[in-house]
């Protein structure tokens, strides 16, 4: 078979397994809106916590889960993830109380989202025993590009149309209409209006 064809062959039978895989969990989410894909494989839990708008893709070896806390409501943690959002290969999403990912939000692979952290303070116990700390809600505005790597953490809430540098650690809120890179991560340019203009961001003003 010439090589061409053996690749023709390969993306249908990779899309036919995503529509097929798709339509087979589709009903365990809260929602899941028309349009959307989901590529396996997927590693999931609560997924009736879990609302997708129309058209979002979850690309494959993502992991996204709403966790139960023991002796907590076990109906209040959710995951939102609105319409035309993709979310890239390897990505984690964890939440105990909500996360919301906007509309048309790109998160590049291996990005991280999480609304809670590991206790730690306890020299006597060992971490994995301690249970969960810094429970916030996290937002991530609409048309925002989260770019490979990148850490986004309890209590953060991003703002519309940002771009967040791959590596970056967000560990506050960004306004809308910014560029932020680091870790921990900082805007490094702002839109102007005015001028229509993507400006740098001097240090003395940040």
């Amino acid at each position: 078979m010439h090589k061409g064809n053996i690749e023709r062959c390969l993306v249908t039978w990779g899309k036919l397994q995503t529509f097929l895989f798709t339509r087979l969990i589709a009903g365990q989410f809260r929602r899941c809106g028309s349009g959307t894909r989901i590529s396996p494989p997927f590693r999931f839990a609560n997924l009736s916590r879990i609302s997708l708008g129309e058209n979002v893709i979850i690309h494959r070896d993502c992991w996204i889960h709403v966790l139960e806390i023991p002796g907590g409501d076990q109906n209040s943690g959710e995951i939102v993830i609105q319409s035309n959002a993709g979310i890239g290969m390897g990505a984690t999403i964890s939440a105990i109380r909500r996360i919301l990912i906007g509309e048309h939000v790109m998160l590049a692979r291996n990005v991280y989202i999480s609304d809670h952290g590991h206790a730690f303070e306890d020299m006597n116990v060992p971490i994995p025993l301690q249970g969960i700390a810094k429970v916030a809600e996290v937002e991530i505005g609409a048309s925002t590009w989260i770019g490979q790597n990148a850490c986004v953490l309890p209590g953060v809430r991003i703002g519309k149309h940002c771009v967040v540098g791959s590596n970056s650690v967000v560990t506050h809120g960004l306004p809308d209409f910014c560029v932020a890179a680091g870790a921990p991560a900082k805007v490094i340019k702002r839109y102007n209006e005015g001028t229509r203009r993507w400006e740098k961001v001097s240090s003395a003003s940040e």
